[in-house]
């Protein structure tokens, strides 16, 4: 019976992917844990003075680290902390008083919102946009398509998110008038456009120059030509047997970019005012709020973590080979 479970285990690629893959995890979030309780002891100033505001005497600041558990070793508060996080409890906000889970929870949705619009639109944008120009320039022809794609891609992929979704306010919605420039209304749709545009922009220049240099590998192999020779139609032809094989190497890297488009969206939030975690965390970071800090960093590696997750499982259903080369 062991010997056909260990059988078994061998020769299945996905049980080895799996128990690879929730170590990894595991790892991921105990070394989240230990950063996410340190980072914060790094930043400068005192967070019961914050706490206890401007007008406080320091009695009454003294009073109020006691309150906070920061009289407590350092020892005892990484305890606590992990304590809490085990069972579920982040901790309450030193500057909301309510639990940081309740924070965390009723901003996530706003984040989440134009993070994943903003993967969407990028996969659906930067993958056609990149095969299609690499189809149109095989052989050198079309020189100056792709010196201008190029040359266009690499120009805005190089622009920081904070600097493309300025320029877009001061264009669309400045000197247009044609978006809002900050948040409105979750039901207006309007409110949409630009953040989703300033976060995913970039990485749809990054994808797509990624895509293209991919293409272009795959359009000289043998079974491409082949199928070429077949005089199937262009649809067909790049579709069925140019897509799948370029899209391990493009969602190898690319799931790379999409994961960094998460520490993006708070540098988007801010620039629009977009009441998700990146907005909250900067306020949080000005008034010393350590749990809050602590919760919003967790919960957002957490997600960076599971879309990695994600995208090497779409890597193993599309090609079950590359399960065995995934790292834990």
């Amino acid at each position: 019976m062991r010997s056909a479970l260990g059988a078994g285990w061998r020769h299945s690629p996905w049980l080895q992917f799996a128990a690879k893959r929730l170590v990894g995890l595991a790892l991921t979030f105990a070394l989240l844990i230990v950063v996410t309780f340190f980072i914060v002891r790094l930043f400068p100033g005192d967070p019961a003075v914050a706490a206890a505001g401007p007008d406080a005497t320091p009695v009454q600041v003294e009073q109020v680290r006691h309150e906070l558990g920061l009289t407590d070793s350092l020892f005892v508060q990484f305890g606590g902390y992990v304590r809490g996080v085990v069972e579920g409890n982040l901790g309450t906000s030193y500057s909301l008083r309510q639990p940081v889970a309740e924070s965390v929870s009723a901003r996530l949705p706003f984040t989440l919102g134009i993070a994943l619009l903003a993967i969407v639109l990028v996969l659906i944008v930067a993958i056609p946009a990149g095969m299609a120009v690499s189809v149109l320039t095989r052989g050198g022809r079309r020189r100056w398509l792709d010196h201008g794609f190029n040359a266009m891609t690499g120009l805005v992929a190089a622009i920081p998110s904070y600097v493309m979704a300025t320029f877009l306010v001061l264009v669309f919605a400045v000197s247009l008038a044609l978006l809002p420039p900050a948040y409105s209304n979750l039901r207006q749709a309007q409110s949409f456009v630009l953040p989703v545009l300033g976060l995913a922009l970039g990485p749809i220049c990054t994808v797509s120059r990624l895509v293209r240099r991919e293409t272009a590998v795959v359009l000289e192999q043998d079974f491409v030509r082949t199928a070429r020779g077949w005089r199937l139609g262009g649809l067909r032809l790049y579709g069925k047997y140019a897509l799948p094989a370029l899209m391990t190497s493009t969602l190898t890297l690319g799931g790379l970019i999409l994961t960094s488009m998460l520490g993006g969206a708070i540098v988007v939030e801010t620039v629009f005012g977009w009441p998700g975690l990146g907005l909250e965390v900067v306020r949080a970071i000005l008034v010393r709020d350590y749990p809050l800090i602590q919760g919003i960093i967790l919960v957002l590696g957490m997600l960076a973590a599971l879309l990695t997750l994600l995208v090497d499982v779409v890597l193993g259903l599309i090609d079950t080979r590359t399960l065995g080369s995934r790292n834990v």
